[in-house]
């Protein structure tokens, strides 16, 4: 999935290791990008180019996510480590706001199909992760 020249709007809610370096690297992009934690030390990961805008608060929180502007959003990434999070979030800008681009990073590869029942894109690492380890394993055992 390839995010537009108009996608200029994004909201990215966590800012652990995931989502401080995509929030950094859509910065760097010149996107206007807000990013969304509960913990206001997990921006300390951001570069120091960063030039978006934070907001320390509970992204669940309707309140919270007006504050971030969600009905102009044009893009919702959900980045946390819990997967009811993400769905939930994802789950309240597809439906409620109706924020044209929604992915979520899925922990648990069980849960995808949740995820696709709600039309919400999602990247598991868990998966990627065992594709990757995969292929080098077997272009290593082709190897001689």
């Amino acid at each position: 999935m390839k995010i537009n020249n108009k996608d200029e709007y994004i909201i990215i809610v966590g800012c652990g290791r995931l989502g401080s370096h995509l929030a950094s690297l859509l910065s760097k992009e010149r996107k206007s990008v807000v990013v969304i934690d509960n913990n206001e030390k997990s921006f300390n990961r951001l570069s120091k180019n960063f030039s978006g805008f934070t907001i320390e608060a509970d992204a669940i929180e309707e309140e919270t996510l007006l504050k971030a502007k969600i009905d102009k959003a044009d893009v919702i990434v959900t980045t946390t480590n819990d997967d009811n999070t993400n769905v939930m979030v994802a789950q309240i800008a597809k439906s409620i706001y109706k924020v044209p681009k929604v992915i979520a990073r899925l922990f648990d590869p069980s849960r995808q199909e949740i995820y696709e029942e709600l039309d919400i894109d999602t990247i598991c690492p868990t998966i990627l992760s065992a594709i990757e380890f995969k292929n080098i394993i077997i272009e290593a055992g082709g190897e001689d």
